[in-house]
Order: structure tokens, then C-alpha cells, then sequence
């Protein structure tokens, strides 16, 4: 990602909209299929100003390495069971989440 004040500001607005939610209140996202899934290794934020910039190009590696997608129905059910708390970040109409301590 090319850094720009203005990737820089979407960033830092990204930043104050991430914080840690429990999975029953992304249930309502995830029925409508509206939460889209970030693998551990990849930055919350730099996914989320990816998505913000249309950066097409970008978004399709990470998806076609497995990186970024939809929850998967064992897994929604296994965050559900274990009351999982993740990181979220929304960006309308998406919730980006992430399962990382």
C-alpha cells in the first residue's frame, strides 16, 4: 500500500472505528453477509483502507490467498459456542473482523 496523506487519514479513522466485539453482536452482519474475514497475519487497518481505496488488484491476492473472505459456517458456529470476542472494524456496509488475540 502506497502511503498518502489521504490513505493516512482514512487510516487513522479506520483506527478510531476498530475496537474488540463479541461475536453475537455481528450475527445480524453475518446473516446478511456483510462480514468479511481477515486472516491473522495481515493488518486489520491496511485491509480496511484497502477496501475504503477500491484497490480491486489488492483485495483479489489476499482473497485468491485465502486471506480475506467470508466466515465460514463452522466457523461462525465455533465463535458463536465459544461467546469469541474479535476485531472489528466497519466500513459500511461491511464489518471487517479478525480473530487475533
Amino acid at each position: 500500500m502506497n502511503r498518502t496523506p489521504e490513505s493516512d487519514d482514512i487510516r487513522t479513522k479506520l483506527n478510531q472505528e476498530t475496537s474488540r466485539i463479541a461475536w453475537k453482536d455481528l450475527q445480524t452482519f453475518y446473516a446478511r453477509g456483510h462480514i468479511v474475514r481477515v486472516a491473522a497475519e495481515l493488518d486489520l487497518l491496511t485491509v480496511a483502507s484497502e477496501l475504503a481505496a477500491d484497490n480491486a488488484a489488492q483485495l483479489r491476492q489476499w482473497m485468491d490467498a485465502g486471506q480475506v473472505g467470508e466466515v465460514t459456517i463452522s466457523d461462525a458456529q465455533r465463535y458463536f459456542e465459544e461467546n469469541r470476542e474479535l476485531w472489528a472494524v466497519v466500513l459500511m456496509p461491511w464489518v471487517l473482523i479478525q480473530d487475533k488475540p
